[in-house]
């Protein structure tokens, strides 16, 4: 893996799904003005978050067995987790591309997912920076 495409991608859709809680959880106190960004946000993490999944899935034959390869596993559930989580909020908060205001059930999807974000974050660094795996051994 000597310029491995997964962890260039994972950047946009962790940011843009931190950012949609952070918009959404705003706008109980600036209103439309934060959570009118997160639909777009949404759909922006969701697709690259695809793209960043289809790269792990190619990278991942070059994960090795054992602990390693059991963080794979991890982190990929954590990731699809978030990413069920981010998708039905999205699906659940357009009505012909019509955005409405996060309701109790878009708050929770957007801690679910968030927690599931950041537990997955922390296995693929641990793969990253515990296991050496995309890392270049020559240097």
């Amino acid at each position: 893996m000597r310029h491995p495409l997964h962890p260039a991608l994972v950047h946009f859709p962790v940011a843009c799904w931190s950012l949609v809680v952070v918009a959404d959880f705003t706008g109980l106190w600036l209103g439309q003005t934060a959570w009118s960004w997160s639909g777009g946000l949404l759909a922006a993490g969701c697709a690259m978050a695809f793209l960043a999944m289809l790269a792990g899935l190619v990278e991942l034959s070059r994960v090795p067995e054992g602990a390693p390869m059991r963080d794979a596993w991890a982190h990929m559930g954590a990731m699809l987790t978030a990413f069920t989580f981010f998708t039905a909020r999205l699906i659940l908060r357009l009505d012909h591309l019509q955005l409405f205001a996060p309701d109790t059930v878009s708050f929770v999807l957007d801690a679910g997912g968030f927690i599931a974000l950041a537990v997955g974050g922390w296995f693929g660094g641990r793969l990253v920076y515990g296991h050496g795996i995309g890392r270049d051994r020559s240097e």
